[in-house]
């Protein structure tokens, strides 16, 4: 007998059901956990007085009452049935039973009344009075008055109408013990709301400063607090932040030296070349110390990344007008489309680099090459189309890893280094984005830019 799959048993399909079904956020999730049981067991605990104490003692009470006015039937069965029986048998139902009686002669009982739901009194009722009056009856337990009407019929044509206080056939104080397990349990609610909320923003601040972080916005103010679990992880991304801030700073500091004395041999090469004129055995070495610089610069931007630059709210379209004119100047021609007016949130630096990094891959190899963008779903989506001959798609991921270059097919920037759509993917990553490559309608390659505002 083979094992049962983990993705067909009943716990799996539980927890999928959950998932599907239950709210995304912490918070809501944990006030169902602490809300669920509190209201499960309320229902419980009034199901079992209702079944208990409401039944219990409207069985008794109605009992008490049918045996009160089989009493006062069996009064008139043993008396003379004058006119002074009758008399004193109203006058000891009202001053000893506390119960109104009226007498009515040649008269008959009401039509039966059709209740639309079920009445447990007159249900109760019913069968005690056929018990200790053997006669017809007709019971109203529906007014308004706060009493229930009771009538028998003695004998052919008298009628006894009895009216006593609804608390004497039922429990009639059931629905202000039902009223106050419902405050209690919207007051107990309320108060685990206010306390989860407590303990769960704490989770919630570490998770902002975490993203706010990670897309280069600052997170100065995050303090750990809350539980000793969530204070540790508050201390361990704080942590992890120093940590960070100082690799990047030894980087930087260590990127600026190796910047300094490359560009000096660099520039050493060139002043040499610049005194042995422009004869035809010099222009090729001028050619490699020129691609020299391009790749050394290149590898730089790559390490470099963005460098602690700040996120500052940045008009999109502005910044793309400008890479696109630029690109111009360089021997490219990029047609804008739709762009967001919007100010969004951005390294303007770092985006600059990554739009100038497509469009220049874009525009040398497609002699025609459209952006356009637009927010959405909280994020920012441009899109960067050419006609050139494309990307397979099995070899898309490919072209982001660095030094990567595809041949015969695209190279990535103007070095061949391989860095172009790397150093691209590192900055939307950095902004807590992503690019991703794409069929063009253009009948090229799409860039698929996406990052969250």
């Amino acid at each position: 007998m083979t094992d049962r799959s983990p993705r067909t048993s009943l716990y799996y399909r539980f927890n999928r059901f959950l998932e599907r079904h239950l709210p995304s956020r912490l918070y809501a999730r944990s006030l169902i956990i602490v809300i669920a049981p509190l209201v499960i067991l309320q229902t419980i605990m009034g199901g079992i007085i209702l079944d208990r104490h409401w039944d219990n003692v409207t069985k008794v009470l109605g009992r008490s009452l049918a045996r009160e006015i089989g009493l006062i039937t069996e009064l008139y069965d043993t008396s003379d049935k004058s006119e002074a029986a009758l008399k004193q048998i109203e006058y000891t139902a009202s001053h000893r039973l506390n119960l109104t009686l009226d007498i009515t002669r040649d008269g008959q009982l009401p039509a039966p009344i059709n209740r639309m739901f079920y009445s447990l009194v007159d249900d109760k009722l019913t069968k005690y009075l056929e018990r200790e009056t053997g006669r017809a009856f007709w019971i109203d337990s529906s007014a308004d008055d706060g009493k229930v009407d009771i009538r028998v019929e003695v004998e052919k044509g008298l009628i006894f109408r009895i009216l006593a206080d609804e608390e004497r056939t039922y429990a009639s104080g059931t629905r202000w013990l039902l009223l106050a397990m419902l405050l209690s349990t919207l007051s107990l609610g309320l108060l685990a709301a206010v306390f989860m909320r407590n303990q769960v923003r704490p989770i919630v601040d570490l998770a902002r400063a975490a993203q706010d972080f990670g897309m280069g916005r600052g997170s100065a103010d995050f303090r750990p607090r809350g539980a000793a679990e969530v204070r540790q992880a508050g201390e361990a991304f704080l942590d992890m932040r120093r940590r960070i801030a100082r690799h990047v700073e030894q980087r930087t500091a260590m990127l600026a030296g190796v910047s300094h004395d490359l560009r000096t041999i660099l520039t050493r090469f060139k002043l040499e070349l610049a005194v042995l004129g422009d004869s035809p055995k010099v222009k090729p070495l001028q050619d490699d110390v020129r691609e020299m610089h391009h790749m050394l610069e290149a590898y730089l931007a790559f390490v470099r990344g963005d460098e602690g630059e700040a996120a500052t709210l940045t008009n999109v379209a502005q910044l793309a007008a400008e890479v696109a004119q630029a690109t111009g100047r360089s021997g490219g021609t990029v047609t804008l489309g739709t762009l967001p007016e919007q100010p969004v949130r951005l390294r303007a630096n770092a985006f600059r680099r990554l739009l100038a990094n497509v469009l220049a891959n874009a525009v040398r190899h497609g002699s025609r090459v459209e952006m356009a963008g637009m927010i959405r779903d909280d994020r920012l989506w441009l899109h960067v189309d050419d006609n050139g001959p494309g990307i397979p798609p099995e070899s898309r991921e490919e072209v982001f890893k660095p030094f990567v270059r595809l041949d015969p097919a695209r190279t990535l920037d103007a070095t061949g280094s391989g860095l172009g759509l790397a150093i691209a993917r590192d900055i939307a990553q950095s902004h807590g984005g992503d690019i991703g490559l794409e069929d063009s309608p253009l009948g090229g390659l799409r860039v698929a830019i996406k990052v969250p505002v």
